[in-house]
């Protein structure tokens, strides 16, 4: 193992106060190279299924790829992992900025939070050393106050890793957050944080360096890689326009996701919240990447003029234009750039604040909820200011903020009156903004994604057979391109199988998602090639994947240990599998138990898992997981 890889893990005991340092083996690292990979292994250890995800047994973890820190395109991605507390299982969230790299710098190949400190602390590390620092003045404050105050403290340089004040009140979708607009935000991961009373991490990279084992034939990987995603057909739009950039293309194609997954289209002026107007209409006032990036698809807008003039903030994403924008029922960009403001700042999940609004309004909608029980506000789709109200409500745990900070499921389940129907989550995570009645391999990988429904963990965008690359993908995995349409079921678990694989050697090695299964152009035989060159770590391109099956059937083996039963579980959000939408092309039927089911079956037999959803033994004994097996026995006598 090449020592610039050294998988030196800094283990910090909040209850007690004490730090220390640890190695992962060789041995693991080749298993599950870095970042997610580590994490799961990691987490497994730590935690158990009677692990409170609020309590201080939880653990969590910051583990940056096994590349962060090198030249290798797009490499500065840092996997965070925890148990959830909106899922009360297995969780990963994964974030850019520069903390990942940061801590490469400084020497740290991941972090280990365990316990939880009697009072607000902060972690400061550098490559000389770390300390616990007293929070107290920080707690309360909201994401741009505590960057700012923790810089002027240990230097403009620093990198800081955060928590907003939904954080610290455990709001069930609380968000960690860096370089001021970067967040790790499904699942919860905020929440445990301030669960522990950890409000930051500080990290100075000064004079660290990172070495590759083999300079000159890393610098001819990367350089056709970044050949390769320069060249890629998604490159130059997703540049110039960010992620927002097809909103009214998605419009067009009757495939938006609208007033709470209602409709698939929202009538009016809906290029207004496209990214692609966001220049002409004077909001885009810069262009930004993360660590390493190449691509720079991230936003920064700045309202000049009317009644929320100085509003700015990074992005916002496609997620959070459907989120607040068409899922609200607004056209109008403003409020939208105002909730993402007010989500970065405040420290929370854009997808799931959203979501939880949409199920109100739509309960408002129906005359489950009054304006009384909304505290006085006007929650009907298309009000932006009540949005950006309940935004901060939410935050704060205001009236009905507080409810909806449990989340969607828990607010129906309180609520009644029908209104899980509306509900747009499984299994306690709120869906990300993929309408799935009409993209089937993205169903088939909502219903098995181990955090939940959403798009972070499979992203299936070569079902849709867009682009070249990922038509040629398609008729490479599939065996012909003409599986590259969205709603047939043939072919979607193999579709789902290899962006599983892929996406988990992505988060592994510290790779952003666009290089491996949006643009189609970074594939595993060079990503191979560029691991070698990096680190030592000698896998083929089949091997490689191999990782990837190993980090899923772990994540699966965690859930089921926690009490996961796939026929129950796997399953998606009522609305998608019950109610048509007959406005998606080809009438939007739902995706049925049936319909499921029949697709689970193909992807279970492909994973090597048995009828029931279960790992075999076979396939433990093949990815190295036998010492999972004695727990599966037990959680397959409950499941049954």
């Amino acid at each position: 193992m090449n020592t610039s890889y050294p998988g030196r893990l800094l283990i910090v005991d909040l209850s007690s106060g004490t730090i220390h340092n640890e190695h992962i083996s060789p041995e693991r690292l080749t298993s599950f190279l870095g970042g997610r990979g580590v994490g799961v292994k990691l987490l497994w250890d730590l935690v158990s299924g009677s692990t409170d995800p609020l309590g201080k047994e939880n653990a969590l973890l910051v583990i940056p790829g096994a590349l962060s820190g090198t030249s290798a395109p797009c490499s500065g991605r840092t996997t965070l992992l925890a148990k959830s507390p909106a899922t009360g299982r297995y969780l990963k969230s994964n974030i850019g900025g520069w903390i990942g790299v940061s801590l490469k710098l400084a020497g740290i190949d991941g972090l280990v939070f365990t316990g939880k400190s009697a009072q607000p602390v902060y972690l400061s590390l550098s490559s000389k050393g770390w300390q616990l620092h007293p929070a107290d003045d920080l707690w309360g404050q909201g994401v741009r106050p505590t960057t700012r105050a923790l810089k002027e403290k240990h230097g403009a340089d620093v990198e800081v890793m955060c928590i907003g004040p939904a954080g610290e009140r455990l709001v069930k979708f609380a968000s960690v957050m860096t370089s001021y607009y970067n967040a790790a935000a499904r699942g919860g991961i905020g929440a445990v944080m301030g669960s522990k009373n950890l409000k930051a991490v500080v990290v100075d990279a000064a004079m660290g360096e990172l070495t590759v084992a083999d300079p000159n034939g890393f610098a001819r990987a990367v350089k056709r890689a970044r050949d390769l995603l320069y060249n890629d057909s998604i490159a130059e739009d997703l540049h110039k326009f960010g992620t927002a950039r097809d909103v009214d293309a998605l419009n067009e194609l009757r495939i938006l996701p609208s007033y709470n997954f209602q409709k698939s289209h929202i009538s009016g002026e809906v290029g207004r919240i496209s990214g692609r107007a966001w220049p002409d209409l004077g909001y885009l006032k810069g262009i930004v990447g993360c660590a390493g990036c190449i691509y720079s698809c991230h936003r920064f807008t700045r309202i000049d003029s009317g009644k929320y003039a100085g509003t700015y903030s990074g992005g916002p994403e496609y997620e959070t234009v459907a989120s607040f924008g068409s899922g609200c029922g607004l056209l109008d960009p403003e409020p939208v750039f105002v909730a993402n403001y007010l989500c970065n700042d405040l420290g929370l999940d854009t997808i799931s604040t959203g979501n939880v609004i949409q199920w109100a309004m739509e309960s408002v909608q129906r005359g489950v909820l009054s304006r009384t029980d909304c505290d006085g506000i006007d929650l009907q789709f298309g009000n932006g200011d009540a949005v950006i109200e309940m935004v901060k409500n939410i935050a704060y745990r205001h009236g009905l903020g507080n409810l909806l900070a449990e989340g969607v499921a828990h607010a129906a389940e309180q609520i009644g009156q029908g209104s899980q129907r509306w509900a747009i989550q499984a299994r306690g995570l709120e869906q990300s903004r993929v309408e799935t009645r009409g993209a089937y391999a993205y169903a088939l990988a909502f219903a098995v994604n181990p955090r939940g429904p959403d798009h972070l963990h499979s992203e299936c965008l070569a079902e849709f057979g867009g682009t070249k690359e990922g038509r040629a993908l398609v008729k490479r995995v599939a065996g012909d391109e003409r599986y590259a349409v969205p709603n047939i079921e043939d072919k979607r678990a193999e579709i789902v199988r290899w962006h599983e694989d892929i996406y988990a050697v992505s988060d592994a090695l510290g790779l952003c998602a666009f290089t491996t299964t949006a643009a189609y152009s970074l594939q595993e035989e060079l990503i191979a090639e560029i691991l070698k060159t990096a680190t030592s770590i000698d896998l083929g391109p089949e091997e490689l994947l191999k990782v990837g099956r190993r980090i899923i059937t772990l994540e699966r083996c965690f859930n089921l240990r926690d009490g996961l039963c796939p026929e129950s579980d796997d399953i998606l959000p009522w609305r998608i599998m019950h109610e048509p939408q007959p406005d998606l092309p080809g009438g939007g039927e739902p995706i049925t138990p049936e319909r499921l089911k029949r697709m689970l079956s193909e992807y279970y037999r492909l994973h090597g898992w048995d009828t029931h959803g279960f790992p075999t033994t076979t396939t433990l004994q093949e990815l190295n997981l036998t010492f999972a097996s004695p727990e599966l026995s037990d959680a397959y006598d409950n499941c049954k």
